[in-house]
């Protein structure tokens, strides 16, 4: 893990973010909640909504908000527009850019949007400042709109055979976001640069050690997992793009962030997580590793003496993921975002809380960024749909993409 570093916010970092405020938006925090809705809304298909694809779609637009910013008010290396404008207007940039993009992607909300966006404009006084940002808007949105992040390709079900080999179960459809595996990333240098250790061979220790904890703790009635675990399990069955967003918004009304740091924040977590999935999801599909129901349920396949079949061991998690086992996206997805804010502040030292759809209205509270990487490591094992070595590496593959973006793009920060 790495150690924090001097960030922008350092010193209001030091605000306790628990106490009450006065919600504060801009037109960052109003596109992104916009952004959000729209990606995550329950009429969006599993290609567009599930957590790989809503984490690229989120990118997109954070991208485009932050290259129009930073175009606008220049405080590090250009993204997407090269040139500095700055006597554009930045709100008018802001809310060109987000509209463009989202309007752009889910053209079946134009109505909606294009009422969002005309309201952002009237507020904005009519002029050349306007005029240009307008412009400088558009320049980062079609500029993000043209990288092509988001090909469709068709899917399949056939991922071969074999001890160790995934398989999609009878019954379940296809992983629809088969496609970012493939996808164009957004600051790092290719889907496959992070390639990861891949799994334990199946005779090994450590991958009995895995497979007896898991066939514990995972499955759907067990005795060993508490009550708080299979709470916990339970709460982070969620989709991580509208609760990390969700705590960025916070985060900008309860330390009062300007527009610009708005912006450079939503890019360093978005970017970050979209990169770290797009990987994720590439690294799945190299290593099509087995899960730990089709482990335990054909135990006396594997060549492991110290592996016990159960043919009828169920995870806790009653909505199997569709795709392999190795990594978990839930990890590298948190462990990106997470690192993503601690560059950003300056310190792992936070107080704040995070929700689930799960649960509306259950917080639950952290003290480091780095807590919420370590409870879902955990949760996805006492869900009982990843074995811990896929958690591990997956942690290492966010916080490498993380670091090879604050590197590139993001060192001016600190």
């Amino acid at each position: 893990m790495k150690t924090a570093r001097l960030g922008l916010a350092v010193v209001a970092a030091l605000v306790a973010l628990v106490l009450p405020t006065v919600a504060q938006a801009n037109e960052v925090t109003k596109w992104n909640e916009i952004a959000a809705n729209t990606v995550l809304a329950p009429t969006q298909p599993a290609t567009v909504s599930s957590p790989p694809a809503a984490g690229v779609f989120m990118a997109m637009v954070q991208g485009a908000v932050y290259g129009a910013a930073n175009a606008v008010d220049r405080h590090g290396k250009p993204y997407l527009v090269n040139r500095s404008f700055p006597k554009a207007s930045l709100d008018a940039a802001v809310a060109t850019a987000a509209f463009r993009v989202i309007d752009g992607t889910f053209s079946a909300q134009h109505a909606g949007l294009l009422a969002a966006y005309n309201s952002s404009l009237a507020a904005i006084p009519d002029g050349s400042s306007k005029d240009q940002g307008i412009d400088v808007g558009t320049m980062a949105a079609d500029a993000m709109l043209a990288q092509g992040h988001f090909t469709p390709m068709a899917m399949t079900c056939d991922f071969g055979s074999g001890p160790g080999v995934f398989q999609v179960l009878p019954g379940q459809a296809c992983d629809p976001t088969q496609w970012v595996a493939h996808a164009v990333p957004f600051l790092v240098q290719s889907a496959d640069q992070f390639r990861t250790a891949g799994p334990y061979p199946l005779n090994s220790d450590a991958y009995t050690a895995d497979f007896k904890e898991v066939k514990s703790l995972g499955k759907d009635n067990s005795t060993t997992r508490t009550p708080e675990q299979t709470h916990i399990a339970a709460f982070w069955q969620t989709n991580p793009a509208g609760g990390y967003n969700a705590l960025a918004r916070r985060f900008v009304a309860e330390q009062s962030l300007s527009t610009r740091d708005s912006a450079l924040l939503f890019a360093m977590i978005d970017l970050n997580a979209a990169d770290a999935i797009i990987n994720v999801w590439n690294d799945k599909y190299y290593w099509k590793f087995w899960r730990p129901i089709a482990a335990i349920r054909n135990a006396d396949t594997d060549g492991n003496p110290d592996t016990v079949k159960d043919g009828s061991w169920t995870p806790m998690f009653d909505g199997l993921p569709q795709y392999p086992d190795h990594p978990s996206g839930n990890t590298a997805y948190t462990t990106a975002t997470m690192d993503a804010f601690r560059s950003f502040f300056g310190t792992d030292d936070m107080t704040f809380y995070l929700t689930s759809s799960r649960f509306p209205g259950d917080q639950h509270y952290f003290d480091h960024f780095s807590d919420p990487i370590k409870q879902v490591i955990e949760a996805r094992i006492w869900a009982g749909i990843h074995f811990r070595n896929p958690d591990v590496q997956a942690e290492e593959l966010g916080s490498e993409v993380e670091a090879y973006t604050h590197e590139h793009q993001f060192a001016f920060v600190h």
